[in-house]
Parts: structure tokens; sequence; C-alpha cells
């Protein structure tokens, strides 16, 4: 039966109502679904990317890495610790205030004869000492600063070498320190210095140490006098020079041995400079 017009129409709203509700139930195209930051929010650092409280060398709360710091050259750049070292020198320093102590160093070493002899008699005294390398021995005989630095002795920096400072232009005077080993301490050739070589020392960071009591066993004098030379020396704190480098050294064995012998029965003992 054919439907009547009447009929129809309400079946023809009911279709377009449908379709219209459909419609409005699916999501447009242009509807914004990113999870955006909320305002006052940011998914990065500023640059840097470390917190501007944070300090040089300690770990960030940041989740990012810091760059690699690029504003300093190797060269003038103290290292991490040296913060935490400069408080430390003047109680370490106060080498007068750890009782019946002496510094035995070292001069012009590493020396592929003698230096392994002066480390053999420092461990039969259970001795700790201070070896001021050369920078060009260094670079012959590595092997024997581990070895320094394994039995717990300090190294400390005797330029690249061994030239007189106070007679160099600046420029070279800084290539001199430069070209020795890395130490807290430098120890200039001879004894020499002047205002020029304490800033060129501190612009490294590296103090300078020089001595108390000289043996002269660099004269080869005799053992006997190099051994009068420590015992006559010795007094609480004093820093006493000899050598493990530049020339035979048997003297200085001979004497090093014989003097800890008689000195450690009248209660001293010997510790490293805080090099």
């Amino acid at each position: 039966m054919a439907n009547s017009p009447g009929r129809l129409l309400p079946l023809v709203a009911a279709l377009f109502c449908g379709a219209v509700l459909a419609q409005a139930a699916t999501p447009s195209d242009h509807t914004v679904t990113s999870a955006a930051p909320s305002a006052g929010t940011s998914p990065h650092p500023k640059s840097g990317g470390l917190p501007i409280t944070a300090k040089r060398g300690e770990p960030s709360s940041s989740k990012h890495p810091a760059p690699t710091p690029t504003a300093h050259p190797p060269a003038t750049k103290p290292p991490a610790s040296s913060t935490r070292a400069s408080r430390a020198q003047p109680d370490d320093w106060n080498l007068a205030g750890h009782g019946k102590v002496l510094y035995l160093t070292f001069d012009d070493g590493p020396q592929h004869e003698w230096t392994p002899k002066v480390l053999q008699v420092l461990r039969k005294h259970n001795a700790r000492a201070t070896f001021f390398v050369l920078g060009i021995q260094v670079a012959q005989y590595p092997e024997l600063v581990t070895a320094e630095r394994a039995a717990g002795h300090t190294v400390g920096n005797h330029t690249y070498d061994h030239k007189t400072l106070t007679g160099l232009p600046d420029a070279k005077i800084r290539q001199e320190i430069a070209g020795g080993i890395t130490s807290k301490c430098l120890r200039p050739p001879t004894g020499a210095t002047n205002a020029k070589v304490a800033a060129a020392a501190a612009a490294y960071h590296q103090r300078e140490v020089l001595w108390d009591v000289d043996t002269k066993d660099w004269e080869k004098p005799g053992a006997a006098h190099i051994e009068h030379a420590i015992l006559k020396g010795a007094r609480p704190g004093a820093i006493i020079l000899m050598h493990d480098g530049g020339g035979n050294r048997a003297q200085t064995v001979a004497a090093l041995d014989r003097a800890l012998t008689k000195l450690t029965k009248l209660g001293f003992t010997y510790r490293a400079l805080p090099c």
C-alpha cells in the first residue's frame, strides 16, 4: 500500500535528526589533542643544563647532562679538587706540627738504576718520601713514577729539563712548568726563584717547595758526609734534599740507609709532602 505524505514526514524527520546526532559525535580533524605543559613550566632547563646554583663538579639534579665546559684551556684550568685542596693546605703544610716527622725529598729522577734502589731503602724503613721529577725523565721511565705513587710516595714537578727558571723569559718559564708532571708542588731547579717564577707556579696551582737541609749529595762528598748532613739537620718538620737522578747515587743510597736506621731509633718517622 502506498504511503501517504502525512505518514512519511515523521519518518524523514527522524532520519534527519539521527544523521545530525552522529555527525556531532565524530571528532573534528582540527581538534587539539597534544599534552602541552601548563603555563610556567618548561620541559628543558635553561641554557647550560644545570641549575644556576649548582657548583661546577657537583652532580646536577637535572635529568639532562651538562655540556662539556670549554671556557678555560686545560693548561690554566685548576683541577676539580683544587678548592678542597686549598682549604686543606694550612694544616697539611704545618710540617713542624706533626711531631718528630722528617720529609725526605729526591730530585732529578726518575732514573732506571738509582730510583729503584732508593725505593728499596725507603720500603725497608717504612718511610714515605716525595720525588721531584723531571718531565724529560718521566717520558723515559713512566713506570717508575707509577711505582713511586703505588708505594705511598708523592710526586712533585721539577720542570721539564732542569733549566734555571730565573734566567728565562716569561713564556719559557711557563713552558718549563707546563712540561713537567702535573702536581700540587713545584721545586724550581737549583732553588732559584723570584716573583715571576712564583706567579707562574701559582698560575698552574703549584706551591713552590724548597728545603731546610741540603745534603750536597750531588757533589758526591762521600756517604759519611751525606749521612752526617741528614742527622745534623734532622728536626721536626725538616725537608731534606737528596737526589735519585743526575748521576751515580750510590753514596746517597748508602747514606740514606744508615741515617734512617739511626733516626728511627730516635723516634723519627717519615712522611710524604702533600703534593
